[in-house]
């Protein structure tokens, strides 16, 4: 049975750090990528970052590019999303996803229909 776990969310001041975690099992992790998905009240989910854990290629969204860093330890499954400099509109539930990316859909990585597996989420609120 597929499981992905998000923790590590909470409540943070602005300029602030969080660092949530996916712990993945159930599935072949080294071929698929993992996502990293928010979504705010009244919003669209909204892809935030992206890893492959086979080759460690990494893709962000312009807005959290040079905040936040994925990485992922192969050995446990688990990705990582490091948050910096947390703003008020960070500011969302998120999501870990998994999925296969052919290289032709790698572009278009923030794309949710993309991903098969999907965590429950974790609230992360950051305050002004």
């Amino acid at each position: 049975e597929v499981h992905l776990v998000e923790s590590g969310g909470g409540l943070v001041q602005a300029g602030g750090s969080l660092r949530l975690s996916c712990a993945a099992s159930g599935f072949a992790f080294d071929d698929y990528a993992i996502g990293w998905f928010r979504q705010a009240p009244g919003k669209e989910r909204e892809g935030v970052s992206n890893i492959k854990s086979g080759d460690s290629t990494t893709y962000y969204a312009d807005s959290v590019k040079g905040r936040f860093t994925i990485s992922v330890d192969n050995a446990k499954n688990t990705v990582y999303l490091q948050m910096n400099s947390l703003k008020p509109e960070d500011t969302a539930v998120y999501y870990c996803a998994a999925g296969i990316l052919p290289r032709s859909r790698y572009n278009n990585w923030y794309i949710a229909l993309y991903y098969d597996y999907w965590g429950q989420g974790t609230q992360v609120t950051v305050s002004s």
